[in-house]
């Protein structure tokens, strides 16, 4: 065998060699992701508008598995309550345990321990958009939960009558919203809300679904371009030797 045999051989080797690494990578990447995400994240479909437009009656959420203490105002949160009914529900976190709630000023804002608060989120705006309530405070280890169709949502205004003004316990928390996985045209990750981040305990950070995301996709790309090498590599070879 010639001195260019070898090294076409030697070479094919190291490819076949670099392929076989970049599938079992791929393989660890795409399905350890795929598990955690698992893990981590649970469906969810929106039953109701009340969180419309932030998410609609329908669309399919990812929802990161969290313990109640970790949720902070702002929040798009799964919860469960008897009080409020026998199914999953979804609304927004304005106040947390201690928080002195109010609705609202001449132009229909909300105020959270006397602060405006800028609600961008919102289907409605404007001063008729929120039906008004007298001040409350939110007991502590307790939720404040509104939906961002002010509208027509059934929250924490009108439970205010309750034992708890409305609120709901952290524990009944069950996931935070991170992102929208249906339909296409919603398709992407719930932005933070930067009107709340000024108060004590600021605002929660993204959960981890972004760099899982990548995982699964460079983990699927380094498989496929890993099998596909050896039939590229093959027609290369024949290529040459014509």
């Amino acid at each position: 065998m010639g001195k260019a045999g070898r090294t076409g051989t030697s070479h094919g080797r190291l490819g076949h060699a670099l392929s076989g690494v970049a599938v079992a990578v791929g393989c660890v990447l795409f399905l350890g992701a795929f598990a955690l995400g698992a893990v981590l994240y649970q469906p969810y479909t929106v039953p109701t508008d009340s969180m419309d437009p932030t998410v609609k009656a329908g669309d399919r959420v990812l929802a990161e598995r969290i313990d109640g203490k970790d949720v902070r105002r702002g929040d798009v949160v799964v919860f469960q309550d008897s009080v409020w009914g026998s199914v999953p529900m979804v609304k927004r976190v304005v106040g947390t345990g201690g928080d002195k709630v109010a609705c609202c000023d001449k132009q229909g804002r909300l105020s959270v321990n006397g602060k405006t608060m800028q609600e961008p989120y919102l289907k409605d705006t404007g001063p008729d958009s929120q039906p008004p309530f007298k001040r409350t405070t939110v007991p502590q280890g307790k939720l404040f939960l509104l939906g961002d169709h002010r509208m027509d949502s059934v929250d924490s205004r009108v439970h205010l009558t309750d034992g708890d003004h409305g609120a709901v316990s952290r524990t009944a928390v069950n996931a935070r919203v991170d992102a929208i996985a249906w339909p296409t045209s919603g398709l992407g990750m719930l932005a933070r809300p930067a009107g709340f981040s000024g108060l004590p305990g600021g605002t929660s950070k993204p959960g981890p679904l972004q760099p899982l995301l990548i995982a699964v996709v460079a983990g699927a790309a380094l498989i496929m371009g890993g099998a596909a090498y050896g039939p590229i590599a093959r027609r290369a070879g024949r290529g040459t030797r014509g």
